[in-house]
């Protein structure tokens, strides 16, 4: 009973979209992090003189604002991943959940 219903859930179209555009969004979201981190670090260690330059006339570094863009950027992408898994992939589970136990 069990294998017949995997067998059906795997065959299921909507099942299929829900990987590959969960797959491929989630691959997106993860290039672009870490880009943004490993850019980051690169910056850190190839160009330190950039980072430790004030900004103005005060006294923070423009390393400070570019740090805190890594931690906003990361909260970011997943509130972004949150929100499309809330309103699309939940709602493509329970259209196959039905489907299969129909």
């Amino acid at each position: 009973m069990e294998q017949d219903l995997v067998r059906k859930i795997k065959s299921n179209p909507r099942y299929q979209k829900l990987v590959s555009t969960r797959s491929r969004f989630g691959w997106i979201l993860a290039a672009l992090m870490l880009i943004v981190y490993y850019g980051y670090i690169l910056l850190i260690a190839f160009d330190k003189e950039l980072l430790a330059r004030k900004i103005g006339n005060g006294v923070m570094t423009w390393g400070i604002p570019v740090g805190l863009f890594v931690i906003v950027f990361t909260v970011v992408i997943t509130g972004i991943y949150v929100w499309r898994a809330n309103r699309e992939f939940d709602d493509l589970t329970a259209e196959i959940r039905r489907d299969a136990l129909s």
